[in-house]
């Protein structure tokens, strides 16, 4: 089995509790201290998203709220495209990939205008197809999609979908369990493997989006084949906001991709019986007949 190197997706998502000055300080720590490759933003047309009765509605912890009413409260968290651009091009200068989930067919048009190098569906939406036809249709770059809460059929059919536009090698699918956060026995890795063998062919890439606690469950998914590992990233764990009890701090972010590295390194065959470091302590400690 050949290992991919490892790809590192720090998701910032609203973590930013909307400032943009938070949101830069997010992208400098992730690249500078954390070594990851990419920052993911989200995008959401909240009109577009929501009913009325849902946008007027309560948030369902006011102590997590940013406004009186949930849509207010999206709103709130909500950058403009200006402001989009604004963070792809300081990633861009710090040397670090800046990536969106998209949630509806507006923002997914607004993104791709910015031409990231990938554009991310979030699981509770990767069965809009009007949204996925027109990023087929219309967007270049890689389209990554999280498989959180969805069937089998589901997902087959989601392939198909990306097959018959052949845009399928341009396709990256990630092993997920909706959740915040996941308790180990919900994380369910070998799905990864389930994953893998049938599609590891038919799409270009297999990663994993994962909402657990700790790091040591990402070094194992990357062990088992997802080479592309994606976490919820914050400055500070108790914050306000629901994602980021279930994110990881700078240090956090920095040990996994340490281990994650050390792990790709380490997963090799020996190419030769004896090792050159193996070798001193052969002459050294074998026993001598």
């Amino acid at each position: 089995m050949t290992y991919k190197k490892p790809y590192v997706i720090a998701e910032i998502g609203c973590n930013h509790k909307g400032d943009i000055k938070i949101a830069k300080e997010l992208i400098n720590m992730a690249k500078i201290f954390g070594n990851a490759d990419a920052v993911k933003f989200q995008k959401r047309n909240n009109k577009e998203l929501l009913t009325e009765v849902q946008y007027a509605a309560p948030h369902p912890n006011p102590s997590n709220s940013y406004g009186d009413t949930y849509g207010e409260h999206r709103e709130f968290l909500e950058f403009t495209v200006e402001q989009h651009k604004e963070l792809k091009e300081y990633c861009e200068e710090l040397g670090i990939t800046y990536s969106t989930s998209v949630w509806e067919t507006t923002s997914a048009k607004e993104i791709a205008s910015l031409n990231p190098e990938f554009i991310k569906i979030p699981s509770a939406c990767n069965n809009n197809y009007e949204m996925l036809g027109w990023l087929c249709d219309n967007y270049k770059g890689e389209i990554h999609i999280s498989t959180g809460m969805t069937t089998k059929d589901e997902i087959e059919s989601i392939i198909n979908f990306f097959e018959e536009r052949k845009r399928n090698k341009d396709l990256a699918v990630y092993n997920c369990t909706s959740g915040y956060p996941v308790p180990f026995k919900d994380v369910c890795l070998l799905d990864i493997l389930k994953l893998k063998e049938k599609y590891e062919h038919r799409v270009k890439s297999i990663g994993f989006s994962g909402h657990h606690l700790g790091i040591a469950i990402d070094v194992a998914a990357y062990t088992l084949g997802a080479h592309i590992i994606e976490r919820h990233y914050t400055l500070d764990r108790t914050w306000k906001g629901t994602d980021h009890a279930a994110s990881l701090e700078p240090m956090g972010l920095r040990k996994l991709c340490r281990d994650l590295k050390a792990t790709y390194e380490a997963l090799t065959f020996k190419q030769q019986d004896i090792l050159d470091i193996e070798d001193v302590q052969r002459k050294k400690l074998k026993y001598q007949k």
